[in-house]
């Protein structure tokens, strides 16, 4: 039997849903929102993005830097480094998936070591035809032209995104505590042994709040819809990006942060079907990598597995080639998905007025 104790009585079950009052109607920003998405019949999805983002040889890295952290432990040899010692405010696990963002002088660093590579090499590819070229063109020798050329152009033309790789990439590697800093908090968290959803709020009628503490929208999973909401972005191209919006308070979430809009609308379908199952707790937790460790924690999930023989190591000990294959098993999945042709479950348990 499943210990249904460890979750709260709020706890999220798609066939345990109360009837609600007749929504308040679509929130304003929701109006421009291309649909509503159904409640209910979600598959086992993920946007294919975020799946790559735990490979499993990145769990194997995490598990042997785990042991050796335990060993080192038993030496008091063990000098922790700067990662973990800061609080990035982000937790994915059996129990909540908190996300946060680092804060803007991380950013700055990347944002220098990654655009000072990529706009070096696309510089450097296209200057080669181009010197070529010019070359035929000028009187000059091939070698003056060459020499003027680094010293009057290519110092500043390839030179400074050069630099600006090189500086990012020496801070990042070797000089963790100048780039790496926790951000203020998180922007939201979906519990899945409360059933609660949480917008964390860092203003005050409109106002930042200045002696630093955070506020709290929360309301029940069940009282929330997913919309679509489509803008074009600078060339006109419609871009999507999925929503969580409370059908009678003004608490929202934009998963932009989470999965990047784009001009595809499943991947934010497919979203919406891997929260709606992580926050199910009739079914177990959604079974990719980074959820492993913490299944036998979770009692339904735990259950689950038992019934089945689920191999407790089944994503850990997975190959490269085994993990690509699936990684293109999913995205076909995720292109083929029929969220727009299901019905709304949840008409079953609210009006809605729009």
């Amino acid at each position: 039997m499943t210990d249904q104790s460890w979750y709260a009585k709020a706890a999220y079950g798609a066939n345990e849903v109360p009837q609600q009052e007749p929504s308040a109607g679509r929130p304003w920003i929701m109006r421009f929102a291309k649909i509503r998405l159904p409640w209910g019949n979600a598959d086992e999805l993920i946007p294919v993005n975020i799946l790559e983002k735990f490979t499993p040889k990145k769990l194997r890295l995490h598990d042997d830097l785990k042991k050796k952290r335990e060993e080192n432990f038993t030496t008091s040899a063990y000098a922790p480094p700067l990662y973990e010692l800061i609080d990035f405010h982000i937790r994915d696990n059996h129990e909540r998936f908190r996300y946060a963002l680092l804060p803007a002088s991380s950013h700055f660093w990347l944002y220098m070591n990654l655009l000072g590579k990529w706009i070096f090499y696309i510089c450097f590819i296209f200057s080669i035809p181009g010197h070529i070229s010019l070359t035929l063109l000028v009187d000059e020798s091939w070698w003056e032209f060459t020499k003027n050329s680094f010293i009057e152009y290519y110092s500043w033309f390839l030179g400074v995104p050069l630099l600006c790789w090189a500086i990012g990439s020496i801070v990042i590697k070797h000089f963790p505590s100048l780039w790496l800093k926790p951000s203020r908090g998180p922007l939201w968290e979906l519990n899945r042994r409360t059933g609660l959803v949480t917008v964390f709020d860092y203003k005050n009628n409109g106002e930042y709040k200045k002696n630093g503490t955070i506020g709290e929208l929360t309301a029940p999973f069940y009282e929330f819809d997913a919309y679509i909401a489509t803008s074009p972005d600078s060339q006109g191209m419609p871009m999507n990006v999925l929503y969580l919006a409370h059908r009678y308070r003004n608490i929202m979430i934009n998963f932009g942060a989470l999965l990047c809009p784009g001009p595809e609308t499943q991947p934010a379908c497919a979203l919406w079907d891997f929260i709606q199952n992580y926050m199910d707790v009739s079914r177990p937790l959604p079974d990719l990598p980074q959820y492993e460790e913490y299944r036998h924690l979770d009692p339904t999930t735990a259950e689950y597995d038992r019934l089945t023989g689920r191999n407790p190591r089944f994503w850990i000990d997975m190959d490269d080639a085994k993990f690509k294959q699936v990684v293109r098993e999913m995205h076909q999945r995720v292109n083929n998905i029929d969220t727009f042709q299901r019905p709304n479950l949840m008409a079953r348990y609210v009006t809605y007025v729009d």
